[in-house]
């Protein structure tokens, strides 16, 4: 695990991009092809933008969705589809495929069947990603499931979880942030050649703190990344601020 802090969110975005980048370009080389996990979220804008100027051959990428609201709709602000559909998938040309999860699927576990078949066949080279207010990783709130091998897994959000949503913006009032989600599960992320987590503000601080420096823990989920050996965090001032180690 390597933590890099960054003296401004821009340069923290720049910084987690261009590692990206360098990371698919990589496996573009060995392989011809990559596979590669996009997050959502505030804290990802400018890495996608980013990524989405790049001069990457997107035709060559498998892109994967990290998790999504059961029963929102697509054209519902908050909807993770629609945030991909305008800031990546309208992006550029055209992805090799590009796997949604469809939260308004009439069938959710048939539904988790088949994202989780397609990701079974395609190891992820890199997976972007960033941890939440309570710790979580993707949507696993804590306490996470860190044993469950299978892909994509149907969770309940928290209290925090669905705060930090509101909060964010996404939704006009609590009540209305869904309650359950389809999430790719933590060991299905760990199996992530690299992992790359970029974490802005000082709202997550106290999460970051514990999940960088406290002991791996399943009501810290993002802990986790460290027992991994290629995950990379990037940080602003904020984020980094109650950290005690000098990094």
């Amino acid at each position: 695990m390597q933590i890099h802090i960054h003296d401004s969110t821009e340069r923290m975005a720049q910084s987690a991009a261009a590692e990206g980048l360098a990371a698919i370009k990589a496996a573009l080389a060995e392989k011809g092809e990559a596979n590669v996990i996009f997050a959502t979220g505030a804290s990802q804008f400018d890495v996608l933008a980013a990524l989405m100027q790049s001069d990457l051959d997107f035709a060559k990428i498998r892109a994967f969705h990290l998790d999504e609201y059961i029963g929102l709709p697509l054209s519902h602000p908050a909807s993770f589809r629609r945030y991909l559909i305008d800031r990546v998938i309208a992006k550029v040309p055209a992805f090799k495929e590009f796997v949604l999860i469809d939260g308004e699927a009439p069938d959710v576990e048939a539904e988790i069947a088949r994202v989780s078949a397609v990701i079974l066949k395609n190891p992820i080279d890199v997976c972007f990603a960033g941890i939440g207010e309570n710790g979580h990783l993707a949507f696993n709130d804590p306490p996470a499931d860190f044993e469950t091998e299978a892909p994509y897994i149907n969770v309940e959000l928290d209290a925090a979880c669905r705060q930090q949503q509101f909060g964010e913006g996404w939704f006009e009032t609590l009540d209305a942030v869904p309650r359950r989600a389809i999430s790719m599960s933590v060991r299905q992320i760990l199996k992530s050649k690299t992992i790359i987590l970029t974490v802005p503000d000082a709202r997550k601080a106290g999460a970051v703190a514990r999940c960088l420096e406290g002991p791996v823990d399943t009501m810290a989920p993002a802990s986790i990344v460290q027992t991994h050996n290629s995950t990379s965090i990037h940080l602003d001032p904020a984020a980094a601020s109650q950290l005690k180690r000098r990094y």
